[in-house]
């Protein structure tokens, strides 16, 4: 049977030798300095990190908080801006709430980001998971903080055996058991980082763990087999075409609608995508295209198979088309990841 106190004092004590160093973390020592979180740049780094690593997102969140300093920073700057600096973060949504976001804390928190669970979940873009997080680091509150990580960690400590991700909730309340009053913000990053770092999806470092002696999967040798996962359908393949339509050193993009995927964001002129009946009624011109090729990429729901279409043109034969959308540009550097792609290909068979 499991000692949820000396669990919850064991891994603290891991955590204050071991927890990891990141930019934004106020670690006990820094705390005794008279250091304190600070909830803008907390919330900047959840969000950031969702769906990714924290290598991938750390110069992102450096980017940010160097261009605005403060959360009425980021709310007084255009949209676009956010929308171009997220570039190659994915899931686009999350710019467009965290734009959103500031806006709300600047209008109806008079630019003091809140730090209890509560309001924290009226916010755009912040879910349970995110406002737990801030609640507990910078609110002090014993929120239930539970990522992927943490379904990890409590899935083989209790050897839960239902699968996810309807067995979400039932791990849910099994992290809850083991949350104390006591330093509630180191004890959930602790947990996050005892995943990242030692609960690990394979190898798990078990002779480093502060919970093996209580951890009822390394008992009986069945790590690897949690957390228990439903067998995954094949991702469905879609299929579209990109357009790189070029005048001179630039090629043409267009701001993409608010709706739908990568919505806001600017992207390459595309055809929907969808099935293979695909024709060239979606080019923003009439022109003898050159297939260049074709790149993939993986959404979270399809994966897509976009060919890749070239054409030269003078800029003043493009007159007659909507100018409020269409951006003529040397740097790709602001478009989402599939468009990249498509540019480097245009790039290397040019």
């Amino acid at each position: 049977m499991q000692d949820f106190s000396a669990m919850h004092g064991a891994l603290l004590r891991w955590y204050d030798l071991q927890g990891r160093e990141l930019p934004w973390r106020v670690r006990p020592k820094d705390r005794a300095r008279g250091m304190s979180p600070n909830p803008y740049k907390i919330w900047l780094s959840e969000i950031m990190s969702q769906q990714t690593t924290l290598a991938h997102a750390t110069p992102y969140w450096e980017r940010f908080t160097a261009e605005f300093p403060t959360v009425i920073d980021l709310a007084n700057c255009e949209r676009e801006t956010v929308l171009s600096m997220w570039a190659g973060l994915g899931y686009y949504a999350r710019a467009r709430n965290l734009h959103k976001c500031a806006v709300t804390v600047r209008d109806e928190y008079q630019g003091i980001f809140p730090v209890d669970e509560a309001s924290l979940l009226k916010l755009p873009g912040i879910g349970p998971y995110t406002a737990a997080t801030i609640a507990a680091i910078c609110g002090d509150q014993p929120t239930n903080i539970v990522d992927g990580n943490v379904e990890r960690v409590i899935s083989r400590i209790f050897t839960y055996e239902d699968p996810l991700p309807k067995g979400k909730k039932g791990l849910r309340n099994l992290a809850a058991t083991l949350v104390k009053d006591e330093r509630p913000g180191d004890y959930g990053q602790a947990l996050m980082d005892l995943g990242a770092t030692i609960c690990t999806v394979k190898n798990p470092k078990c002779d480093t763990c502060p919970w093996t002696q209580w951890c009822k999967s390394h008992c009986e040798g069945t790590q690897t087999n949690y957390p228990k996962k439903e067998k995954k359908a094949p991702l469905p393949i879609r299929y579209g075409y990109a357009y790189i339509l070029r005048s001179g050193g630039n090629f043409l993009v267009e701001r993409r609608s608010d709706k739908g995927l990568l919505g806001g964001m600017l992207g390459l002129p595309t055809s929907e995508w969808g099935d293979k009946s695909i024709d060239h009624r979606a080019a923003p011109i009439a022109r003898n295209w050159q297939k260049l090729g074709q790149v993939k990429h993986i959404f979270t729901h399809f994966d897509l198979r976009l060919d890749v279409f070239f054409a030269d043109v003078e800029a003043e034969n493009l007159s007659h088309l909507d100018q409020n959308s269409l951006i003529w540009t040397q740097d790709a550097s602001a478009l989402p990841t599939v468009f990249r792609k498509a540019v480097r290909l245009a790039m290397s068979e040019r």
